[in-house]
C-alpha cells in the first residue's frame, strides 16, 4: 500500500464538516475489512456475523485481549466499526483504509448524541449492538496515520463524535454486504 504523508491537524480539522453530515438514521456499509492474523487483511464483499464468533473468519475470538482477566477474546470489541468519513480524511486513500484495522466501514454518525450503548443497528439480515467499550487509537494509528491523525480522533470533540470508531457485539446473525443499509434499530 502506498504511503502518503501523515495529514496535519489544520487539515483533519478541515474535515470536520463533512464528518459532521454523516446520515444519522441510515447509512451504508461501505466496506467489511476480514483481519484472519494479526496484520493480515481479507477485503469481502459478503460476511457472515455471529453472536459467538463476530465477523467469521476474523482472528477477534482467537487474538484475545488484554483488558480480559484471563486475556480471552473481550465480548464487548466483537466488532470494530469505524465511519467511512473519517477513514477517508486520514487514510488518504481508499485503499489504506484497511490499515486503520476495524472490520466495518459505514457512512453513518457514530456520536454520543446518534448511538448510545444499547444502541442496536441492522445491516443485511444481523442486528449489532453499540458497547460501552471505548474504541481508542494506538500505536499502529499511530505509525500508519500520523501523530496528529491520533490526537485529533482521540480529542474531547473526536471522543464526542467517536472518530476512532465504536465497538459492537452480534445480537442476531446473518449476511452482510458492502452497499448495504445501517439502520438504527
Amino acid at each position: 500500500m502506498p504511503s502518503l504523508n501523515h495529514l496535519t491537524m489544520v487539515e483533519l480539522q478541515a474535515g470536520l464538516e463533512k464528518i459532521r453530515q454523516s446520515p444519522k438514521d441510515a447509512g451504508v456499509l461501505e466496506l467489511i475489512v476480514r483481519r484472519p492474523k494479526t496484520g493480515a487483511r481479507e477485503l469481502l464483499q459478503e460476511a457472515r456475523l455471529d453472536p459467538v464468533e463476530g465477523l467469521v473468519g476474523d482472528n477477534w475470538s482467537t487474538r484475545g485481549s488484554s483488558l480480559t482477566a484471563d486475556g480471552s477474546a473481550h465480548p464487548e470489541m466483537q466488532l470494530n466499526i469505524m465511519n467511512s468519513r473519517v477513514v477517508a480524511l486520514v487514510a488518504q486513500q481508499p485503499e489504506r483504509w484497511p490499515l486503520a484495522g476495524d472490520q466495518l466501514f459505514v457512512d453513518l454518525d457514530l456520536s454520543d448524541e446518534n448511538l448510545q450503548p444499547g444502541a442496536k443497528l441492522a445491516l443485511g439480515s444481523a442486528v449489532i449492538e453499540v458497547t460501552k467499550q471505548p474504541h481508542t487509537g494506538c500505536a499502529k494509528f499511530v505509525e500508519r496515520f500520523g501523530l496528529d491523525a491520533m490526537k485529533f480522533v482521540n480529542s474531547d470533540e473526536g471522543k464526542r463524535l467517536h472518530l476512532r470508531g465504536i465497538n459492537a457485539r452480534v445480537v442476531l446473525p446473518g449476511v452482510i454486504r458492502v452497499r448495504d443499509i445501517v439502520t438504527k434499530a
